[in-house]
């Protein structure tokens, strides 16, 4: 029975009900899941136990006859800025017929994760293979936060239904019917119980459309997507990881393959490693909005590098290595230009503090977007 609490917004289900009718006849669809390390499967035992791959396996049990194809793009500690960037390399090129969207605790709940999480959402439903689109709100259950208002708002403007874990399990938890340690043990990550609980959500909405309890709230005209209600500058964002120019004190220069971080948060090698003050890396990028995304380390010290736009350094932004926690190190982004001059500009990165006994600067890629 569908737990109604749980429908942030039922939008238009019409894509979803077509997507059950090719099970039914027992078609091969391909599910896709791209989100953070909720959606990757972290704190599950195993990954059979979290809950994209039990929703996957509650299709396969209610359409025996179809195959499911199951691909999970998460990846731990990242937002829907990377995401954007990402999607097409990580997500798209497997042409889902069905996409479920997590990042609402990744994601800030500001204006600019409205813009970032669009261009995601606008790009999956771009894509040539037409997915029907869920998008799934986690939640932070010791303080009862996300990224709902702004992820919603995308909802509402492109008819996405949207399931909320803050409405419906963290509302249980609140009321004291679901101890929260029976279900996360930090209050993040759900365990094997939490994961099926979310994973029941999605299937119960399911199978709610399959059964046609719920009705479209929304119609939306297919081939076209409504005019954005962002400046809408992320859709088109790319990964750029080969410099134009660059000199390391190591042959440390590796160029990689965006695909190759799919599943690892960390430990591909970096588009470019600064090993001693001095070392540099210099990019070619068109666009306004211009990020580094770069690793910080839990080891200490790491080197500490600083981005240059267009030879600027007075307005030089600092890249620091060094992460001031110590649950893992983290692929971070630094936001360089948001919202700036459109056209080429030159990216200059450069070690400023560090020598052979620190851990290296890793500079994973640029993401570029505006153009």
């Amino acid at each position: 029975m569908i737990n109604s609490d749980s429908i942030a917004y039922a939008g238009d289900t019409s894509p979803l009900s077509e997507f059950l009718e090719k099970a039914e006849k027992g078609e091969s669809l391909t599910v896709g899941f791209i989100g953070g390390s909720i959606t990757n499967g972290s704190l599950a035992s195993v990954h059979e136990k979290c809950y994209a791959a039990r929703t996957v396996d509650g299709l396969r049990k209610m359409y025996p006859d179809a195959d499911f194809k199951y691909i999970n793009a998460g990846i731990g500690g990242t937002t829907s800025h990377f995401g954007v960037a990402r999607c097409e390399a990580d997500l798209l090129k497997f042409k889902p017929d069905l996409v479920v969207v997590e990042f609402s605790v990744n994601d800030e709940n500001t204006l600019f994760y409205r813009e970032t999480f669009e261009g995601l959402i606008r790009r999956i439903l771009n894509a040539p293979s037409k997915p029907a689109v869920l998008i799934l709100h986690n939640v932070l259950y010791d303080k009862g936060t996300n990224a709902q208002d702004q992820h919603e708002l995308v909802g509402y403007n492109y008819g996405v239904p949207c399931i909320s874990v803050k409405t419906s399990i963290y509302r249980d938890v609140v009321c004291g019917l679901v101890p929260v340690r029976s279900i996360t043990p930090d209050d993040l990550h759900p365990n094997d119980k939490g994961h099926e609980m979310v994973s029941r959500l999605l299937l119960d909405f399911i199978e709610a459309v399959a059964n046609d309890e719920i009705d479209s709230v929304c119609e939306t005209e297919k081939g076209r997507l409504p005019k954005a209600i962002t400046e809408n500058c992320y859709e088109n964002a790319v990964r750029v990881t080969v410099p134009v120019n660059y000199r390391t004190s190591g042959e440390a220069f590796v160029p990689k393959v965006a695909s190759d971080t799919v599943s690892k948060p960390y430990g591909v090698e970096p588009a470019f490693a600064g090993i001693t003050k001095g070392d540099f890396a210099e990019f070619k990028v068109k666009g306004s909005e211009i990020a580094a995304q770069f690793v910080r380390f839990v080891k200490h010290p790491a080197c500490v590098a600083k981005a240059v736009i267009d030879g600027d350094e007075d307005n030089a932004i600092i890249l620091d290595g060094n992460f001031d926690e110590t649950w893992g190190d983290k692929l971070d982004i630094k936001i360089l230009t948001c919202h700036g001059k459109k056209g080429e500009h030159t990216v200059r990165i450069e070690v400023v503090e560090g020598d052979e006994t620190a851990v290296p600067f890793d500079l994973v890629s640029l993401i570029v977007a505006g153009e």
